[in-house]
Protein backbone atom coordinates (compact mmCIF):
# COMPACT_ATOMS: atom_id res chain seq x y z
CA UNK A 1 0.00 0.00 0.00
CA UNK A 2 1.35 3.36 -1.00
CA UNK A 3 0.02 6.54 0.57
CA UNK A 4 0.05 10.26 -0.08
CA UNK A 5 -0.69 12.59 2.81
CA UNK A 6 -1.00 16.35 2.52
CA UNK A 7 -0.97 19.33 4.96
CA UNK A 8 -0.40 22.53 5.48
CA UNK A 9 -3.64 23.95 3.45
CA UNK A 10 -5.61 26.97 5.41
CA UNK A 11 -7.46 30.37 4.71
CA UNK A 12 -4.93 33.47 4.28
CA UNK A 13 -5.42 36.65 3.20
CA UNK A 14 -4.13 37.99 -0.33
CA UNK A 15 -0.52 38.38 -0.39
CA UNK A 16 0.27 36.16 2.18
CA UNK A 17 1.90 32.55 1.86
CA UNK A 18 1.59 28.93 2.81
CA UNK A 19 3.36 26.21 2.42
CA UNK A 20 2.24 22.72 1.13
CA UNK A 21 4.06 19.19 2.33
CA UNK A 22 3.02 15.73 1.00
CA UNK A 23 4.60 12.70 2.36
CA UNK A 24 4.38 9.60 0.46
CA UNK A 25 4.55 6.34 2.31
CA UNK A 26 4.57 2.62 2.44
CA UNK A 27 5.87 0.17 -0.25
CA UNK A 28 7.60 2.68 -2.63
CA UNK A 29 11.21 1.43 -4.23
CA UNK A 30 11.42 4.73 -6.29
CA UNK A 31 10.17 8.27 -6.59
CA UNK A 32 9.94 9.69 -10.09
CA UNK A 33 8.22 12.84 -10.58
CA UNK A 34 6.17 14.29 -8.16
CA UNK A 35 3.91 17.14 -8.18
CA UNK A 36 0.80 19.84 -7.25
CA UNK A 37 -2.24 19.90 -9.06
CA UNK A 38 -5.39 21.89 -8.11
CA UNK A 39 -8.97 22.25 -8.87
CA UNK A 40 -11.17 25.18 -8.33
CA UNK A 41 -14.73 24.78 -8.15
CA UNK A 42 -15.96 24.74 -11.99
CA UNK A 43 -13.06 24.15 -13.13
CA UNK A 44 -10.79 21.09 -14.38
CA UNK A 45 -7.83 20.25 -12.59
CA UNK A 46 -4.64 21.62 -13.61
CA UNK A 47 -0.95 20.98 -13.20
CA UNK A 48 0.50 23.85 -10.42
CA UNK A 49 4.23 22.41 -10.15
CA UNK A 50 6.25 19.50 -11.09
CA UNK A 51 9.89 18.48 -10.33
CA UNK A 52 11.79 15.15 -11.14
CA UNK A 53 13.69 12.95 -9.12
CA UNK A 54 16.84 14.75 -10.19
CA UNK A 55 15.53 18.22 -9.33
CA UNK A 56 14.03 19.56 -12.55
CA UNK A 57 11.23 22.02 -12.40
CA UNK A 58 8.03 23.13 -14.40
CA UNK A 59 5.55 25.22 -13.29
CA UNK A 60 2.22 26.41 -14.82
CA UNK A 61 2.27 30.08 -15.75
CA UNK A 62 0.19 31.65 -13.77
CA UNK A 63 2.24 30.93 -10.38
CA UNK A 64 5.78 31.66 -12.11
CA UNK A 65 7.83 33.63 -9.79
CA UNK A 66 5.32 33.20 -6.34
CA UNK A 67 5.52 29.29 -6.29
CA UNK A 68 8.77 26.64 -5.55
CA UNK A 69 8.08 23.70 -5.20
CA UNK A 70 11.05 21.26 -3.53
CA UNK A 71 11.31 17.85 -2.33
CA UNK A 72 13.33 16.09 -0.08
CA UNK A 73 14.13 12.34 -1.53
CA UNK A 74 15.52 10.76 1.64
CA UNK A 75 11.86 11.57 3.12
CA UNK A 76 9.79 10.88 0.23
CA UNK A 77 8.21 14.56 0.82
CA UNK A 78 7.47 17.22 -1.69
CA UNK A 79 6.70 20.73 -0.45
CA UNK A 80 5.24 23.75 -2.23
CA UNK A 81 5.95 26.80 -1.21
CA UNK A 82 3.24 29.92 -1.93
CA UNK A 83 4.19 33.30 -1.99
CA UNK A 84 2.09 36.70 -2.89
CA UNK A 85 -1.16 34.35 -2.69
CA UNK A 86 -4.50 35.41 -4.96
CA UNK A 87 -7.94 35.03 -4.41
CA UNK A 88 -7.50 33.00 -8.25
CA UNK A 89 -5.28 30.77 -6.42
CA UNK A 90 -8.26 29.54 -4.21
CA UNK A 91 -8.41 25.40 -4.57
CA UNK A 92 -8.01 21.99 -3.54
CA UNK A 93 -4.72 21.07 -3.86
CA UNK A 94 -3.54 17.73 -4.30
CA UNK A 95 -0.06 15.67 -4.55
CA UNK A 96 0.50 13.47 -7.03
CA UNK A 97 3.68 11.03 -7.32
CA UNK A 98 5.05 8.73 -10.29
CA UNK A 99 6.32 5.75 -8.43
CA UNK A 100 7.59 2.14 -8.45
CA UNK A 101 5.65 0.12 -5.52
CA UNK A 102 7.55 -2.90 -4.06
CA UNK A 103 4.57 -5.12 -4.55
CA UNK A 104 2.87 -5.88 -7.89
CA UNK A 105 2.39 -4.62 -10.59
CA UNK A 106 6.06 -3.91 -10.25
CA UNK A 107 5.45 -0.75 -12.50
CA UNK A 108 5.66 3.12 -12.33
CA UNK A 109 2.12 3.94 -11.16
CA UNK A 110 0.39 7.20 -10.63
CA UNK A 111 -0.68 7.93 -7.02
CA UNK A 112 -2.60 10.97 -5.53
CA UNK A 113 -3.09 12.20 -2.33
CA UNK A 114 -6.89 13.27 -0.99
CA UNK A 115 -6.46 17.05 -1.38
CA UNK A 116 -5.99 20.30 1.11
CA UNK A 117 -8.06 23.10 0.63
CA UNK A 118 -6.31 26.59 0.15
CA UNK A 119 -8.33 29.54 0.36
CA UNK A 120 -7.31 32.97 -0.28
CA UNK A 121 -9.58 35.73 0.75
CA UNK A 122 -9.36 39.62 -0.86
Amino acid sequence: QVQLVESGGGLVQAGGSLRLSCAASGSIFSINTMGWYRQAPGNERELVARITSRGSTNYVDSVKGRFTISRDNAENTVYLQMNSLKPEDTAVYYCNANLRPTTPPYRDVEYWGKGTLVTVSS
